[in-house]
């Protein structure tokens, strides 16, 4: 059985730096499902949106409308300026009762923060306002994604309760989520730099140009008050739902304290948190197979309700 493993940043970034993200992922081939899956895509979360706000959804061939089904939403990475809803990780857990939707959202050669944050948001939303429609439960949504998508997440556990990021439709519902996995996601961009260790690989997160800088739409050392508006650990309160954390110890790109600043932050509130370190890995590969186990475990605790 092979390690997990996740698209790689660096290439995605010196990728999307030769070709647009449309053409990048546009030719990306569907993953096979679980047999008698229903398979529900672009499902537009905005009415007449950005055509990145869009979801899709699939129930598993267990669904039969009498016992509402909890929801994983993976949120992907690419700096926020590529990746897609496409080829999602969390499609295994089908097999294991979970629904599951991905969902995509605006980058920032359309829109800068909090236009991400909104996005997720809005799909949330989306997704509770039709839960009974689609036989999922409301009260069992977690969230999971891996870098930039890791950063989104945990922003949703911890603005549940933070109304300035809800916009739009579907306002009558809650855009909280019931647990959260963060896989490397960035959490205070200003230190990166600082953590960064030129022994795992380096990068300029400070410079105008950096992932990180253009999400925010200036140099991030120059604009420290929208960073602290894009960090989770900014709206961390007791409320927050409990979060799993996995990171490489050797990430070129994301640095293993970013994850421990979110654990520290958590623990602190009283948050039910665990961070997994990967010996070894990087920015999403070199993750053994028993990290999906954390994640199921995880998951098997947060949303499966006890006989």
């Amino acid at each position: 059985m092979v390690g997990m493993q996740f698209p790689h940043l660096s290439i995605l970034l010196f990728t999307a730096a030769l070709v647009s993200p449309a053409t990048l992922f546009a030719q990306r081939p569907q993953q096979r499902l679980p047999e008698g899956t229903v398979a529900k895509r672009d499902i537009p979360y905005v009415t007449k949106g950005h055509d990145r706000q869009k979801l899709d959804l699939f129930l598993p061939k267990s669904a039969d409308g009498a016992k509402p089904l909890p929801l994983v939403i993976w949120v992907h990475g690419g700096a926020w300026r590529a990746g897609s809803k496409d080829n999602c990780p969390a499609l295994r857990l089908l097999e294991k009762g979970y629904a599951v939707a991905s969902i995509g959202y605006r980058l920032t050669d359309t829109a800068i923060y909090p236009a991400q944050l909104e996005d997720c948001k809005s799909a949330v939303r989306w997704l509770r306002s039709h839960a009974k429609e689609h036989g999922l439960d409301p009260q069992r949504f977690a969230a999971w994604g891996s870098s930039a998508g890791g950063h989104l997440v945990a922003l949703l556990g911890t603005t549940g309760d933070v109304k300035d990021y809800d916009k739009g439709e579907n306002l009558e519902v809650g855009s909280e989520v019931q647990a959260v996995v963060d896989f490397f996601g960035p959490i205070d961009f200003c230190q990166m730099e600082a953590q960064d260790s030129p022994e795992f690989g380096k990068m300029d997160h400070d410079a105008a140009n950096s992932p990180e800088s253009l999400l925010v739409g200036g140099a991030i050392q120059d604009n420290k008050d929208k960073v602290a508006k894009a960090s989770p650990l900014t709206y961390i309160t007791k409320n927050d739902p409990p979060v799993l954390m996995v990171h490489g110890d050797r990430d070129p790109l994301v640095p293993h304290g970013q994850s421990e600043l979110l654990a520290t932050a958590l623990k602190k509130a009283g948050i039910n948190n665990e961070l997994k370190t990967v010996k070894g890995g990087g920015h999403g590969n070199g993750f053994p197979p028993e990290v999906q186990d954390w994640v199921d475990s995880f998951l098997a605790a947060q949303l499966q309700k006890k006989p």
